[in-house]
């Protein structure tokens, strides 16, 4: 009896461990040391074109990580090299880390995806769409939306709610006069603040009609102060970065972490030059060295390679990951399911990821459901389901001429697989 308990208990910490990203050797996992020498010859050759700074790659196969190198320099001015932990502006990255907060309270029962999310912020009852606009001094003038923005709505962009700094002409100016900010860094507003006068703004075009890039997990971020009681960034941090060891993501860093904040470098040009002032709606390039409170769920995180591993590796185990269960099985499945079936020109999206189905497979060598985002300082991932292979690959660079990085990056992963 004592020998089939003793087995059980050993087959069980050999399974929560094996939930656990461990280092490993690359043939060990299925690729080709040599091949993967590719990956370091490209970054090695724009790093030394000064066309991107420096950078952090990292590949998981299988929950083991198999490649993770760093190149370049953090800061070139002080020649200080990148590290592999060091800390990077992931902006819209942040926006999956929300859709997971979302689904886990959707778990409790807390809403369900097809009910109006004014029946939690009243602000948003009854809301109308942009009928006509007159850019000589934003004014404008609106019509009836004629039904109301539901969670999923949010959760898949088809809410109408648009972009400051980044989207349309119209609604940029809309949100600027109004004081609605992009979520990168306004340290001094307050979520809550903002979103209800978002609320009373028009829409883009009806809730549900198609899909437009917007403030959508700023809102979902509020929405889960809502729903659970807490700061979004206390949630987060107790709820999910806590247990799946995610110790490097902030919205706004301890002391003790500002020197891993990589500096950001402009690319507009053939060569980098380091940014110094404010990017997008005046923004503090550095906010993340700030004492801020805005906790934007569409743009304010910062992280690293490995702690975003880590949050990716969640779903490819189908919701579990450190010995803790975050999610179900079922809900992952959810989340990974293409929802946007009914408008043919959008692009494939679960609740918080692009995903890969049959009809854009065509174009990447990933496998059918991998799921996939970026940020707007040119961070990249994507977790593949089937080949059970995770990549990322993150650099500092503001409007950048390497944007096509990740595809880079993405080539020369799958190239060296060698199983």
């Amino acid at each position: 009896m004592k020998n089939f308990i003793y087995t059980i208990l050993v087959l069980f910490s050999v399974s929560v461990q094996a939930q656990v990203l461990t280092p490993a050797k690359p043939e060990t996992a299925g690729f080709s040391p040599e091949r993967l020498t590719r990956i370091d010859n490209m970054l090695q050759t724009l790093v030394q074109q000064e066309a991107i700074p420096g950078a952090v790659a990292l590949i998981v196969r299988n929950g083991k990580i198999v490649f993770h190198k760093a190149y370049g320099a953090s800061d070139t001015e002080t020649k200080k090299a990148m590290q592999k932990n060091d800390i990077f502006r992931i902006a819209s990255q942040s926006k999956a880390i929300t859709a997971l907060a979302v689904m886990m309270l959707w778990e409790e029962g807390k809403f369900l995806l097809d009910e109006p999310i004014s029946n939690y912020i009243p602000e948003f009852k009854n809301p109308t769409i942009l009928k006509t606009f007159n850019a000589a001094d934003s004014t404008y003038t609106t019509e009836p939306a004629g039904r109301e923005i539901t969670v999923r709505h949010l959760l898949t962009h088809t809410s109408g709610i648009d972009y400051a700094a980044i989207g349309s002409t119209e609604f940029k100016a809309i949100y600027a006069k109004a004081g609605v900010p992009s979520g990168i860094g306004n340290n001094n507003d307050v979520l809550a603040d903002k979103m209800k006068i978002l609320a009373t703004l028009p829409l883009k075009h009806k809730p549900g009609e198609r899909w437009t890039y917007g403030l959508n997990n700023d809102v979902l971020g509020y929405l889960v102060e809502v729903w659970s009681g807490m700061p979004f960034d206390q949630f987060l941090k107790k709820r999910i970065f806590d247990p799946l060891g995610m110790n490097d993501t902030w919205f706004y860093l301890p002391k003790e972490k500002y020197s891993r904040l990589v500096p950001m470098y402009s690319g507009r040009d053939v060569k980098i030059k380091k940014v110094t002032g404010t990017v997008y709606d005046n923004v503090n390039i550095d906010y993340p060295k700030t004492e801020g409170k805005y906790f934007s769920g569409g743009a304010g995180l910062s992280s690293t390679v490995e702690d975003y591993a880590k949050f990716l590796q969640l779903f490819l185990n189908n919701g579990q990951y450190n010995g803790m269960r975050l999610l179900s099985r079922k809900t992952v499945e959810l989340m990974l399911t293409s929802q946007l079936t009914a408008l043919p020109d959008a692009s494939p999206v679960g609740l918080g990821f692009g995903l890969e189905t049959a009809a854009n497979d065509y174009r990447s060598v990933v496998s059918l459901g991998t799921f996939s985002w970026a940020g707007a300082f040119n961070t990249h991932y994507w977790a593949d389901p089937k080949e059970k292979i995770i990549g990322l690959i993150f650099t500092n660079m503001y409007e950048t001429r390497h944007w096509n990085l990740g595809e880079r990056f993405k080539v020369l992963t799958y190239q060296a697989v060698n199983d």
